[in-house]
């Protein structure tokens, strides 16, 4: 896999890869993420953050 976009589903503590790839996008900055990189999501909202600075602006935006 080169450059691949990934398809997840976030679990409370892990997630389930749904469709094999590289990375996922931040849903604030769009920045893509390395699976081997993935640290910060939310369950609920099925969403990957970029790192805890993008995850704290989605949690104040609520």
């Amino acid at each position: 896999m080169e450059n691949k976009l990934a398809k997840l589903r976030y679990l409370p503590n892990n997630f389930e890869i749904i469709e094999p790839g590289d990375y996922v996008l931040c849903a604030i900055s769009n920045k893509k993420i390395p699976i081997e990189n993935l640290t910060y999501w939310n369950v609920e909202d099925q969403e990957a953050y970029y790192s805890y600075v993008e995850a704290s602006k989605k949690k104040e935006s609520k």
